[in-house]
């Protein structure tokens, strides 16, 4: 039985802890914030520039060189934000009782999973299969800004604005 069927959501949570999980989610927040500015400054956000970045090439007289295996392991700028998304967000996102419908928060949850796997895979297989996957990335990270934004204010307003 979930704590959102006792009647028990972050709105009844004490103040200071409200604060403590307010300030974890301004930090995830942050870190999505600087993880967009390197794709849309470093890489870019079209097709042929992600695919530029991770393959090499030139356009618009810059030249890059196709990423390394290691240069591709350290690909993420803030990795151990994804984990405390994975493993902490959602669950908060899905058990608290907000006036929600279940399809949309399984939605978002599912939008931050699948977009988190599918930027992990695209950069490889661009690299490493064809650039066509430049597709798969973009939509990748289309899929996390929605639902990772959307978590985050879904559980920001259910734990300072409901009763």
């Amino acid at each position: 039985m979930s704590l959102a069927s006792q009647g028990f959501g972050l709105a009844q949570l004490p103040r200071d802890v409200k604060w403590v999980y307010t300030g974890f989610l301004i930090f995830v927040g942050l870190g999505f914030c600087t993880n967009g500015l390197f794709q849309f400054t470093r890489i870019g956000l079209t097709l042929d520039r992600i695919a530029m970045y991770y393959r090499g090439g030139e356009l618009e007289q810059s030249m890059t060189f196709p990423k390394t295996f290691a240069q591709l392991l350290g690909a993420h700028p803030l990795p151990h934000v994804y984990h405390g998304c994975h493993f902490s967000h959602p669950g908060s996102t899905w058990s608290s009782p907000q006036p929600l419908p279940p399809w949309l928060k399984t939605s978002l949850i599912i939008l931050a999973c699948a977009g988190s796997l599918g930027d992990i895979a695209s950069y490889w297989l661009i690299r490493y299969v064809s650039p066509v996957f430049a597709v798969l990335q973009l939509l990748s990270w289309i899929g996390m800004w929605v639902g990772y934004g959307g978590m985050i204010v879904v559980t920001l307003w259910d734990m300072w604005f409901t009763t």
